[in-house]
């Protein structure tokens, strides 16, 4: 018997409902994730805020999907997307750029929507022009606010340990089209 492929609309319309009853994200509860920037400069780290656009429709994408499911699995689970996302200083997709956002995830657990995300981000803009922080963890989307390791970097991030705390600020079900609030905590001791 052949497998279905999970249509991508089927996906996102899983994502938006499941989101609906997620429970929602307060400042206390982000709080307990990341320190205040006070917190992080007595702590020796460097707190950088921007917002993640990952563009999967339109002519021109900035995510794609390079494999589709394997079965039809009600999490996506083997599908795997590429991007280059624009990270920007507010949440508005037009606002200034200051980085990319290049490497891809990939839907790596059979239990709920779950990706396993490797990325690059790379900024291009202000104090840490030229500089690169790279990302590896685990991003369940319909959790509030998720936590992923800071593993690495170059430029000013040489030997850079942290986390990131990403929270959705804007999902389209329509188009899969998103805006994530990042919070990047990252030291280089």
């Amino acid at each position: 018997m052949a497998s279905k492929l999970v249509p991508n609309s089927f996906i996102l319309v899983s994502f938006f409902l499941c989101s609906l009853i997620s429970i929602p994200s307060t400042e206390a509860q982000l709080e307990t994730l990341a320190p205040d920037q006070a917190k992080a400069e007595a702590a020796g780290m460097t707190h950088i805020h921007f917002f993640f656009q990952d563009i999967l429709s339109g002519k021109n994408p900035t995510a794609i999907t390079i494999i589709q499911p394997a079965s039809s699995s009600m999490t996506s689970f083997g599908l795997m997307n590429m991007i280059d996302d624009k990270l920007t200083e507010g949440p508005d997709p037009s606002s200034k750029e200051v980085g990319r956002a290049q490497g891809l995830y990939a839907a790596s657990s059979l239990s709920e929507v779950g990706f396993m995300q490797a990325m690059n981000l790379v900024f291009t803009d202000g104090a840490y022009n030229g500089s690169v922080i790279t990302v590896l963890g685990r991003n369940a989307p319909l959790h509030a606010t998720r936590e992923m390791s800071i593993v690495g970097g170059t430029g000013q991030f040489r030997y850079a340990r942290g986390y990131a705390i990403a929270k959705t600020h804007t999902l389209d079900i329509t188009t899969g089209d998103a805006t994530v609030e990042y919070n990047v905590y990252v030291t280089t001791h």
